[in-house]
This record gives C-alpha cells, structure tokens and sequence, in this order.
C-alpha cells in the first residue's frame, strides 16, 4: 500500500484511514467492544496504518478503543489523527447541539477551541490513546469564540513541545484556511466529499493544491447512500438522522441509484463492490491524500482494503466522471 505525505509534512498516511467514529458508539457492550479493537488491528495489519479518531466519539470510548488496540505495537509504525474543540464537560464556548452521554443522560456540546481547552484535551487524549505525541492534531469544528490565531498558537506551541508531529483543520472554509496559515503552516483540511457533494471542489480543493494541503475527505460513500443498498421506496428505522436530509429525499434517492447503474458495470469488471468503487475513486481525486472509511469489524476492514486491490484506466475515469457530471442533486 503505497503511502502519501500529509501536505509539506514528513507524516506519511495510508490512502484510507481507518475512520474510528463508527466504534465510539453509545452504550457499547463487551462483544462490540472487542470487534471494535479486532476491527482496528485487522486494518494495520493489512496495511491501514493511520486512524482517525476524536475524544468526542463516544466521549472518549473511541480513542480508548484505538489506544487499546495499538498497545504493544511500535509507535512509529502507525499513525494517530486525533481532534480537539468538542466540550462536553463545561458550558464554554459556542453551542453546537443538544446530545447524550454513554449512560444516556442529557448532555450538551459546545465548540470550543481556546488555548487553555487545547492544552487540556490534548493530555487527556494522549492517555486514551496511551502514546506520547499524536502526529496530526486537528480542530474539530470553527470556534467562533475562539480567534484562530489563538487556536494556531497553541498548536504551534504544541509541536515545539514534541506532543503533536503536526496541525490540521477539519470543516474550515478556504477562508478560514487562509487565516489559520497566518499563523501556523497547518497540513490539512478534512472536510465531507463524495461523488454527490462536491462543493469543496469551488475552493477547497484549488487552495489545498495551491497551498500544497492534503485534504482528507470524510462521509465518501455518503452515510451509505453511494453503497448501492438503499434503494427508492427505502424506508428508515425510528431515529436515524439521514430521514430528512436532502441526500436522503425520495428524489434525490432515485437519483442517485440512476448514478450508481450508470457506474456499476466498471465495478462489475474489477470483481468489486459500489462502495469500493467508490473509494477507489475518491483515492483518485487531486489533493485526497487519505480519505476516512470507517469500520465496526473485520469484514468491513476487510471490503475496504478491497478498494484499494484494482486500478481504474483513464477510460473508466472518464466514464465515472461523466456519469457524475449528469448527476444534479434535487433541491
């Protein structure tokens, strides 16, 4: 597996990550507990070496989760991607929504990203994730309570002092990027894209180009709606959030389900599913350095390696451009 750098940095990431929201669950038992760890060393193991956590999935339990499985392996052998400027803890900084904690209890999430909060999540961090340093240590959100030149600063500090290898932003506007490089030569902007929602394509991606960033693209197969297993006439369980988004409308459902026949046929021939199609794709996309995949077990660990066992021609390139070039989502 062919490893890339992360912007101008010496941080070499595998081209999938190994996406650890999925295992932060709430209210997780044992039995999920231990796939979850399986889950993560079946991907080092065959060669996803980089995970991508946050203190605010399952309030700590995942990065717990990486640090467990990790335990024993050489640090240098693998690479750690972590957040900070989630707060659960205290009411301080800019309210973000309304939640509940793994016992089930009310609880509330606030964006916030000053210097002294950093310096907080980052040793609590480093604990779950029993390691000394982190190699990218990215905010989790904008802090509009925050100056970023604040939040900068405190990463800056954080890398003199050997705890973090690098700085990165996740859902930063090309402006706020702008800001951000002021202070700090930042590495990285992990931001949603797939095939169905390329916005960042306007600016993101000509800046990350521009600026030599690696962008690390979450939600590529579109919380499954680009799996090929939701079909029109789809109805969903009591509770799951997709109901309502626009991805998710009756129109936009038919819509993209049109999108994937057109492409299916170049999966077909590599033997592969929708969704490794998928990701193989957005492997292929300018500035994509390591795109997020997430995992519960093993055999989702193992259906995303897959993605990475073919090659797509210039011919197919071009035909799964076109065909997401006739795509228009319904507003």
């Amino acid at each position: 597996m062919k490893h890339k750098h992360l912007g101008k940095s010496d941080i070499k990431v595998s081209p999938i990550a190994f996406g650890a929201w999925a295992i932060g669950g709430w209210m997780w038992g044992g039995a999920e507990e231990t796939a979850a760890v399986r889950a993560i060393r079946t991907a080092f193991d065959l060669g996803i070496t980089t995970i991508d956590t946050a203190p605010v999935y399952g309030f700590g339990k995942s990065e717990e989760l990486v640090g467990r499985a990790m335990e024993g392996v050489a640090r240098d052998k693998y690479q750690i991607l972590t957040k900070f400027g989630m707060n659960w803890e205290t009411p301080e900084g800019e309210f973000y929504f309304d939640s509940k904690d793994n016992d089930g209890n009310p609880i509330k999430i606030y964006k916030f990203a000053s210097h002294k909060q950093i310096y907080k999540e980052i040793e609590d961090s480093l604990k779950r994730l029993k390691t000394d340093y982190v190699d990218l240590l990215q905010i989790h959100w904008p802090d509009n309570t925050t100056p970023i030149s604040e939040t900068m600063s405190a990463l800056k500090d954080l890398i003199k002092e050997g705890k973090i290898r690098a700085a990165g932003v996740c859902n930063y506007s090309a402006a706020q990027v702008e800001e951000a490089l002021k202070t700090l030569d930042i590495v990285s902007n992990q931001v949603p894209y797939s095939m169905i929602n390329r916005g960042i394509e306007a600016d993101v991606v000509p800046q990350a180009l521009d600026k030599d960033l690696s962008i690390i693209p979450y939600s590529p197969l579109q919380r499954g709606l680009l799996t090929g297993k939701i079909k029109p006439g789809h109805k969903f369980n009591d509770g799951d959030t997709r109901e309502g988004n626009r991805f998710y409308t009756p129109e936009n459902i038919d819509r993209t389900d049109k999108l994937l026949e057109k492409i299916r046929p170049i999966a077909d021939g590599h033997n592969a599913s929708l969704a490794q199609l998928v990701l193989n794709w957005t492997t292929r996309q300018p500035a994509m350095d390591c795109v997020l995949a997430g995992a519960r077990n093993e055999q989702q660990v193992q259906d995303n390696v897959k993605a990475l066992s073919f090659e797509l021609s210039p011919e197919e390139l071009q035909q799964i451009a076109q065909a997401i070039g006739e795509f228009k989502l319904a507003e």
